[in-house]
């Protein structure tokens, strides 16, 4: 049986985290800046150590806040689905601090407002444009510090436009929720593999 796993989306306007999404999936990145404006799913499929996983992959336009609850994340349908999600993928640009300070704010909101679970639910923080290096706000090695010690959650950076280290960001999120899912499961299956892109198809 096909396991399938929910990741959503979210970044402010502008970060680039449709075209983490595309370029993961499509190989594809346009220069061409097009506001997310509704939810959008995308399905790909792909291999794990050799298990296939189905993704449900939510492109969650900018909310002003996480879903506090049931009822008012099916009143917007912007969140649909956000709440519920198996893992989040809180991307920001690493030129612009107003979008890390939104991820911190999404993040604090995830924490308060998930049901409680056994588990902590899987966070990577992601910084792209890292080709815009030279611009970034903050030194790489404070901000890894910060969102791996203190907030406790997985962090990489990326170019979306040169598609650098976003397979590595996918991989790197799907080992932890799958790792965490399997101790919910009290199995003893080992990660040891690893996300084979060539073999990343769309269903």
């Amino acid at each position: 049986m096909v396991e399938t796993l929910s990741i959503a989306v979210i970044g402010a306007p502008g970060v680039g985290k449709t075209s983490v999404i595309r370029q993961f999936i499509y190989n594809d990145f346009s220069e061409v800046y097009t506001p997310t404006r509704t939810r959008y799913v995308y399905r790909p499929s792909v291999i794990l150590n050799g298990n296939m996983y189905e993704l449900k992959i939510l492109d969650v336009p900018p909310i002003s806040s996480f879903p506090s609850s049931s009822s008012q994340e099916w009143l917007d349908l912007r969140c649909r689905g956000v709440r519920n999600a198996n893992a989040y993928i809180l991307v920001y640009d690493i030129c612009c601090v107003e979008s890390f300070e939104y991820v911190k704010m999404i993040r604090q909101q995830i924490v308060e407002h998930r049901e409680c679970s056994s588990n902590e639910v899987p966070i990577l923080v992601v910084g792209n444009k890292r080709d815009l290096q030279r611009q970034r706000f903050m030194p790489r090695r404070a901000v890894s510090v910060l969102v791996k010690k203190t907030w406790k959650c997985g962090y990489v950076e990326c170019s979306a436009k040169f598609n650098w280290h976003v397979v590595l960001l996918f991989k790197e999120l799907l080992g932890i929720a799958v790792a965490r899912g399997m101790r919910q499961n009290h199995t003893s299956i080992r990660l040891q593999g690893a996300l084979q892109r060539n073999r990343c198809a769309i269903m």
